[in-house]
């Protein structure tokens, strides 16, 4: 809510930075996946990359996260800036491994423990790394999976489980660790179309809760509806971005007018 002071109207204060990217580039060998990519999101904000294959959407997540080493750039979660090397490699593991815990990354292929229950998954990594006691981490595992739907499945394994189900499980482990930010990586990609909306109800109800969120997806209804800002990624470039009323109702890149027109 905005006021006046003395006749002066009074801007409301500006949200927390909590990721921001400049002048990211990472190659294999000789060839730029990304060329010098940046962007910044806010505590709340949900920023959905969208592109097409090769575009560098995916390869750019795995570099906030440092799951791949970038070969370039800046890197800043929560203000602080991540250590690195001239050729963008981590100057501290340790610093990595802090970081990385105020990070929740859901991928497209689950990634869940498969000799382990659901409730076993959750509770892992607080208990074995960040030391929390375990029931505790028990405690705020089955509240997550009540969440997700997913309460009378904590004794189930993977295996048992529908593909909607091991995403909501895997959204709810990336909860667990009381992330900062969330990072989706399509989320929906490996999923039968008729499990896709179960997913998509679970990320867009931590949307409306406030939940800060970088989502490369190839949803572009979901997109437009639940994203504050968008950028479209084109051969490891910003080709557009901002608004997504803007970008899906008057795009003024002629490649995203094409890509749009592609994946309607």
């Amino acid at each position: 809510m905005t006021g006046t002071t003395n006749g002066v109207q009074a801007q409301p204060a500006e949200r927390p930075e909590a990721i921001a990217v400049r002048d990211l580039r990472k190659s294999f060998g000789s060839h730029e996946v990304l060329k010098g990519v940046s962007m910044r999101a806010c505590e709340g904000d949900v920023v959905a990359i969208i592109g097409g294959s090769g575009s560098g959407k995916s390869t750019m997540l795995r570099c906030i996260n440092f799951l791949e080493t970038p070969s370039g750039g800046e890197i800043t979660i929560g203000g602080e800036r991540v250590e690195m090397r001239p050729d963008g490699s981590p100057a501290s593991r340790r610093q990595i491994e802090r970081l990385r815990q105020s990070l929740g990354m859901v991928f497209q292929s689950f990634n869940l423990w498969t000799h382990k229950t659901v409730l076993e998954n959750l509770i892992e990594v607080p208990v074995h790394v960040l030391k929390v006691p375990r029931a505790e981490a028990e405690a705020r595992a089955r509240k997550l999976l009540d969440r997700v739907g997913l309460a009378e499945k904590e004794g189930a394994y993977p295996a048992f489980l529908s593909g909607g189900q091991q995403q909501r499980a895997a959204i709810a482990r990336a909860l667990c660790m009381e992330p900062r930010a969330m990072l989706f990586d399509e989320p929906t990609s490996a999923l039968d179309p008729e499990l896709v909306g179960e997913v998509l109800a679970v990320i867009r109800a931590l949307a409306d809760e406030g939940r800060t969120m970088i989502l490369v997806t190839h949803e572009m209804k979901f997109a437009r509806e639940v994203a504050s800002h968008v950028i479209y990624l084109f051969n490891g470039q910003i080709e557009e971005e901002g608004p997504p009323e803007r970008l899906f109702g008057a795009p003024r890149s002629e490649r995203l007018k094409q890509f749009l027109k592609s994946v309607a």
